[in-house]
């Protein structure tokens, strides 16, 4: 991934974590936009990997099962 685009997403992730969505999404969308198919891997990677810079939660690694809402999550109730 090209160090523009890692600074942006991060930036993106700070903005967010200061509730600041549209200044996030203004910087992050052109360089997704911009990627190609390979660099827009390593995007979705990075994404999946670093959801918690986005959230600010610290991530729980108790669980190994790997968990989607909205798609049969076991501790979504039923």
């Amino acid at each position: 991934m090209r160090p523009t685009t890692l600074r942006a997403l991060k930036r993106a992730a700070e903005l967010t974590r200061q509730n600041r969505l549209t200044e996030a999404v203004l910087i992050a969308e052109p360089v997704i936009l911009a990627a190609d198919s390979y660099e827009g891997d390593e995007i979705l990677r990075w994404l999946a990997d670093h959801v918690t810079d986005f959230t600010g939660q610290k991530h729980d690694n108790h669980d190994d099962q790997d968990v989607h809402p909205g798609h049969d999550n076991p501790k979504e109730p039923a």
